[in-house]
């Protein structure tokens, strides 16, 4: 569960308090600058008597969005050399891209990175396993850690996993990475690319500022945006939507040592009976990193819906949560707003513009998770693009991008999507408790399962077995559901892995 087509994104929840009669929301400053507000005005607490109001005032509580930006002096691409045709040009400056880039020119290729604002610190909240980015040398990158994270399934089942979690500090993996990317000549264009034109050996990047681009390789590093890779299916996905915020409170009952990954539990709800219908209909759960006893980020989300759940529907419910756990907010350092397409099909492949992150289709379909898969097939794509470049027999234009696509989508991988679009299909159809059903025998598998499952590490022959081994432990109830709701989408999944053969 990790971003996007937002402004932010973090990620999990705890135990719980009554509240009492003080409010949940209470400004101790404006957020507006001076000039904006009298400097003797003070805000008045924000009593929770109506969820419409108590959404509007933790609105109120929301900062301006502060970019912030990297104090690098980047090495400009020249468009005044006419006849220079880049080895690779990447086209976005988020992980993926950056990490790419980095890759290509260690290996002595010229490459250029076009983004908007490339020195940007991305504003994104990334939560991962640790071990994942331990398996990348990247802990350093990691600004919080926790010992294990909590599932609570419902009032009476919490599953306590044991397995470090971490924060991604966002300004520390992009400079690393920029650092990389300047000291090995990677040249910079601050620009947005509208139009690609393919020749035979080249391509030919146009750009929002008139500058146009020859690069040999193109990669589309621009998220769900989708700006220059092609589908030619009908795209039809789930959504992962959630609504975050880092903020500051007067206090909150969770252990500190743990980062909650999944609360189902709907306590908060009893006396609403239209909220609790909907979500019992369509459940959503908290996710929260606790950094001290008042700084915390909780964040509310819809696992994966189609179409996706309203936003406001996701505050009300938050709202609803942080009430009845007795948390009150006092500041917000930031919030963010993350819709994620999951499943849905693959890019058009093999295709000129090779692709990486969500434009590839490289969310995980059943969990939302992608930065760690995503950054650690950045040296798959990275090596085939160095590797094809430089051999003689790689080839040019069409057959090179050809041979790139089928190191990152090669049949292993493409069935593994097939079999999370599968979990993900079966999701789509659980209400609550068929959701709390499903995670409490998921979290009771062996942990080389669920572990090999949300970091993708399982390929079809062990994820059979994860099924198999998910159905004995399910509950009778569970087993049926299953069977009744996950017969048509296994169908179509086998017809899929079928079709789809080299």
């Amino acid at each position: 569960m990790d971003t996007i087509i937002s402004t932010h994104r973090g990620h999990q929840s705890y135990p719980f308090h009554y509240l009492s009669e003080k409010p949940i929301f209470s400004s101790l400053k404006s957020e507006k600058p001076a000039s904006q507000a009298h400097p003797k005005q003070r805000k008045k607490p924000f009593y929770l008597d109506g969820h419409v109001r108590a959404c509007s005032a933790l609105l109120e509580l929301v900062p301006e969005i502060k970019k912030e930006n990297l104090a690098f002096e980047l090495p400009k691409f020249d468009p005044s050399l006419k006849n220079i045709v880049m080895d690779l040009v990447v086209v976005g400056g988020g992980p993926a891209g950056l990490a790419v880039a980095q890759l290509v020119s260690e290996a002595g290729l010229s490459v250029c990175s076009i983004d908007p604002s490339p020195t940007l610190v991305w504003p994104n909240n990334y939560g991962v396993w640790v071990d994942e980015f331990e398996a990348m040398d990247l802990l350093d990158c990691l600004d919080t850690t926790w010992s294990g994270a909590v599932v609570f399934i419902d009032d009476t089942n919490t599953k306590f996993l044991d397995r470090p979690y971490g924060r991604v500090n966002r300004r520390q993996l992009k400079s690393k990475m920029m650092q990389k990317c300047i000291l090995n000549g990677v040249k910079f264009h601050q620009a947005k690319v509208y139009k690609v034109v393919h020749e035979d050996s080249q391509s030919v990047l146009f750009c929002n500022d008139g500058v146009t681009v020859h690069a040999k390789v193109v990669l589309d590093a621009t998220g769900f945006s989708r700006c220059l890779v092609q589908y030619d299916k009908l795209y039809n996905p789930g959504y992962q939507v959630a609504y975050g915020i880092l903020a500051e409170v007067e206090g909150h009952p969770f252990d500190v040592d743990k980062m909650v990954f999944m609360d189902w539990r709907d306590s908060h709800l009893s006396g609403q009976k239209e909220l609790r219908e909907r979500n019992n209909k369509i459940p959503t759960f908290l996710y929260a990193m606790p950094f001290s006893s008042n700084r915390i980020f909780l964040e509310e989300t819809s696992l994966v819906a189609r179409p996706g759940l309203a936003m406001e529907d996701i505050k009300e419910r938050m709202v609803a949560r942080f009430k009845h756990l007795g948390i009150r907010v006092k500041s917000i350092e930031e919030d963010e707003r993350c819709v994620i397409p999951m499943g849905g099909p693959l890019p058009v492949l093999p295709q000129r513009v090779v692709g990486i992150g969500g434009t590839a289709g490289m969310v995980h379909p059943s969990t939302g998770y992608m930065v760690a898969r995503t950054l650690a097939a950045a040296p798959v794509v990275a090596n085939a693009i160095a590797k094809y470049l430089d051999s003689e027999g790689g080839g040019m234009g069409d057959d090179l991008s050809a041979k790139v696509w089928k190191d990152l989508w090669p049949i292993e991988r493409r069935k593994q999507r097939e079999f999370f679009c599968f979990g993900m299909d079966i999701l789509l159809k659980l209400d609550l408790v068929g959701t709390r059903r499903f995670f409490n025998a998921f979290f009771d598998l062996e942990p080389r399962y669920w572990h090999g499952f949300l970091s993708s590490r399982l390929f079809l022959p062990e994820l059979l077995w994860f099924g198999l081994s998910l159905f004995s432990h399910a509950s009778n109830s569970s087993r049926l559901e299953i069977m009744a709701k996950g017969t048509l989408p296994l169908v179509n999944m086998i017809n899929n892995l079928i079709k789809d053969r080299e």
